[in-house]
Protein backbone atom coordinates (compact mmCIF):
# COMPACT_ATOMS: atom_id res chain seq x y z
CA UNK A 1 0.00 0.00 0.00
CA UNK A 2 1.32 3.42 -0.96
CA UNK A 3 0.28 5.49 2.08
CA UNK A 4 1.13 8.82 0.44
CA UNK A 5 -1.17 8.09 -2.52
CA UNK A 6 -3.85 6.64 -0.23
CA UNK A 7 -4.00 9.77 1.95
CA UNK A 8 -3.98 12.11 -1.05
CA UNK A 9 -6.86 10.14 -2.59
CA UNK A 10 -8.71 10.20 0.76
CA UNK A 11 -8.35 14.02 0.97
CA UNK A 12 -9.41 14.44 -2.67
CA UNK A 13 -12.49 12.27 -2.07
CA UNK A 14 -13.31 14.21 1.10
CA UNK A 15 -13.20 17.46 -0.88
CA UNK A 16 -15.70 16.11 -3.46
CA UNK A 17 -18.18 15.15 -0.69
CA UNK A 18 -18.61 11.63 -2.14
CA UNK A 19 -19.78 9.94 1.06
CA UNK A 20 -19.80 6.35 -0.21
CA UNK A 21 -16.33 6.64 -1.73
CA UNK A 22 -15.10 8.38 1.45
CA UNK A 23 -16.38 5.53 3.64
CA UNK A 24 -14.63 2.98 1.41
CA UNK A 25 -11.28 4.21 2.81
CA UNK A 26 -12.29 2.90 6.27
CA UNK A 27 -12.65 -0.61 7.65
CA UNK A 28 -16.30 -1.32 8.56
CA UNK A 29 -15.44 -1.18 12.30
CA UNK A 30 -12.99 1.74 12.07
CA UNK A 31 -12.81 4.35 14.83
CA UNK A 32 -12.61 8.07 14.09
CA UNK A 33 -11.63 9.88 17.29
CA UNK A 34 -12.07 13.63 16.93
CA UNK A 35 -10.82 15.22 20.12
CA UNK A 36 -11.91 18.69 18.96
CA UNK A 37 -15.57 17.57 19.14
CA UNK A 38 -14.94 15.28 22.11
CA UNK A 39 -16.33 12.14 20.55
CA UNK A 40 -15.38 8.84 18.94
CA UNK A 41 -17.29 7.77 15.83
CA UNK A 42 -17.32 3.99 15.46
CA UNK A 43 -18.13 2.18 12.22
CA UNK A 44 -19.35 3.40 8.87
CA UNK A 45 -22.72 4.71 10.10
CA UNK A 46 -21.21 7.01 12.73
CA UNK A 47 -18.31 8.06 10.47
CA UNK A 48 -20.89 8.93 7.79
CA UNK A 49 -22.75 11.11 10.34
CA UNK A 50 -19.45 12.82 11.22
CA UNK A 51 -18.59 13.42 7.55
CA UNK A 52 -22.10 14.73 6.81
CA UNK A 53 -22.02 17.12 9.78
CA UNK A 54 -18.47 18.47 9.79
CA UNK A 55 -17.39 18.23 6.15
CA UNK A 56 -20.47 18.39 3.94
CA UNK A 57 -22.41 20.52 6.44
CA UNK A 58 -19.67 23.14 6.66
CA UNK A 59 -18.59 22.85 3.01
CA UNK A 60 -15.11 21.97 4.31
CA UNK A 61 -12.19 21.78 1.93
CA UNK A 62 -9.05 20.11 3.29
CA UNK A 63 -5.49 20.68 2.10
CA UNK A 64 -2.43 18.75 3.24
CA UNK A 65 0.25 20.99 4.72
CA UNK A 66 2.63 18.23 5.80
CA UNK A 67 2.54 14.44 5.60
CA UNK A 68 4.87 12.17 7.55
CA UNK A 69 4.75 8.42 7.00
CA UNK A 70 5.92 6.86 10.26
CA UNK A 71 5.91 3.19 9.18
CA UNK A 72 3.79 0.85 7.06
CA UNK A 73 0.84 1.16 9.47
CA UNK A 74 1.00 4.76 10.73
CA UNK A 75 1.11 8.30 9.33
CA UNK A 76 0.74 11.84 10.65
CA UNK A 77 -0.65 14.71 8.64
CA UNK A 78 -1.03 18.41 9.28
CA UNK A 79 -3.82 19.95 7.26
CA UNK A 80 -5.68 23.18 6.73
CA UNK A 81 -9.47 23.25 6.71
CA UNK A 82 -11.38 25.98 4.91
CA UNK A 83 -15.15 26.19 5.02
CA UNK A 84 -18.34 27.80 6.22
CA UNK A 85 -17.47 27.78 9.92
CA UNK A 86 -16.74 30.77 12.18
CA UNK A 87 -12.94 30.69 11.75
CA UNK A 88 -13.18 30.35 7.96
CA UNK A 89 -9.79 28.64 7.93
CA UNK A 90 -8.16 26.54 10.66
CA UNK A 91 -5.35 24.03 10.99
CA UNK A 92 -5.72 20.43 12.04
CA UNK A 93 -3.98 17.11 12.40
CA UNK A 94 -4.75 13.52 11.50
CA UNK A 95 -3.03 10.50 13.05
CA UNK A 96 -3.67 7.43 10.86
CA UNK A 97 -3.50 3.74 11.70
CA UNK A 98 -3.91 1.35 8.77
CA UNK A 99 -4.92 -2.30 8.62
CA UNK A 100 -5.59 -4.40 5.52
CA UNK A 101 -5.13 -1.39 3.24
CA UNK A 102 -7.74 0.79 4.96
CA UNK A 103 -8.02 3.19 7.88
CA UNK A 104 -8.64 1.28 11.11
CA UNK A 105 -8.18 4.23 13.49
CA UNK A 106 -8.04 7.95 12.83
CA UNK A 107 -7.39 10.59 15.46
CA UNK A 108 -8.42 14.06 14.31
CA UNK A 109 -7.88 17.36 16.07
CA UNK A 110 -7.90 21.07 15.36
CA UNK A 111 -4.87 23.30 15.90
CA UNK A 112 -6.00 26.32 17.89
Amino acid sequence: MDIHTFINNWIETSNTFDTNKYLDFYLPDAVLDDTSVGRKFIGHKEIKDYFDSYFIGYNTNTEIVQLEILDEYHAHSEVEFEGDFPEGKIGGTFEFTFKNGKISYLKADLIH
